[in-house]
Order: C-alpha cells, then sequence, then structure tokens
C-alpha cells in the first residue's frame, strides 16, 4: 500500500472532512459522519479510489 495522495490533495481533503463533520453537527445530520472518509485518507495517506483508476497526486 504505497502512498498516492500528495500535500495539496490532502489539505483538501481535510478542509472537505471538516467542513461535512461542521455541516453535520450543525443540522443535526447523520450524514455529515461521511466527512471521517476523507479525513481518515488525507490521514494515511492512501485512497483506495485511486488505485483502480491509475491516479497518484504525489511527487515520486
Amino acid at each position: 500500500m504505497s502512498k498516492n495522495v500528495g500535500t495539496i490533495d490532502r489539505i483538501i481533503r481535510v478542509v472537505i472532512g471538516l467542513a461535512l463533520i461542521a455541516w453535520g453537527y450543525m443540522t443535526q445530520n447523520w450524514l455529515g459522519a461521511i466527512g471521517i472518509v476523507p479525513l481518515f485518507t488525507a490521514a494515511i495517506g492512501w485512497c483506495p479510489v485511486y488505485l483502480p483508476l491509475g491516479i497518484k497526486t504525489t511527487k515520486s
């Protein structure tokens, strides 16, 4: 499992994840929990969707 998520991609994922969680909290909607997915993929630096598509946003 090599990293396939670059720095800018990680930052975007963190912002989107936090925004989804905040939206879910503010509207009291459980769908905001979906924000955990981009936060998790940003934390580990690997996205399972990128693998079959052959996408790699890392520099190397």
